[in-house]
């Protein structure tokens, strides 16, 4: 009699869908340092004067918001006369803040080189100057590697007919341009 509840029980138990028992209890620290999904990535690119790349971003879907400023260079807090000055060795350049599940960092790297003449090292068209060049500020080891991944191929692409100048180079501070020259 025993052995045969026994054997009902188990049957019952294999035959139960497994939503009808509980999964094990998660301990309350191991939920606390679980992290979540960032919510918003940052890009930084220099190209040119930063009214054409905030233009060239502001409205790209998954975007969240593009602030002008200046990075790159040696000076705390410049002044938009101080980089004009070439004296910080800044660059004007945006910093693009960015929903990753709506829009990728390589499709913002992608719109860029669209945006830019990627092969003028003193400027971007008619900016002429040092704090008009282009650059792609990466933030971490990913950025770098997709930056670097995307201009080999526009390299091995065949569509420019001189050598690449942006410059890849690591993310420095960022420091927004004055609010007159925000829009």
């Amino acid at each position: 009699m025993i052995a045969r509840a026994i054997a009902l029980t188990l049957l019952i138990a294999l035959a139960a869908p497994t939503w009808c028992f509980a999964a094990p209890a998660v301990p309350a620290a191991a939920k606390r340092m679980a992290k979540p999904a960032p919510k918003t990535a940052t890009a930084v690119f220099a190209g040119g004067c930063f009214w054409c790349l905030e233009t060239q971003f502001e409205t790209f879907p998954g975007v969240k918001s593009v602030v002008s400023g200046y990075t790159g260079g040696h000076k705390d807090r410049p002044t938009y006369e101080e980089v004009c000055a070439h004296t910080t060795g800044h660059y004007e350049a945006v910093r693009i803040v960015y929903d990753p599940t709506m829009v990728s960092y390589a499709q913002l790297l992608d719109r860029l080189w669209h945006g830019i003449d990627p092969t003028q090292g003193d400027g971007q068209f008619c900016d002429i100057g040092e704090s008009y060049r282009s650059a792609i500020f990466w933030q971490d080891s990913t950025q770098r590697s997709l930056a670097l991944d995307s201009k080999r191929e526009l390299e091995r692409s065949g569509v420019l007919k001189s050598p690449i100048v942006t410059a890849i180079v690591p993310g420095k501070p960022f420091w927004p341009a004055e609010e007159y020259h925000r829009s």
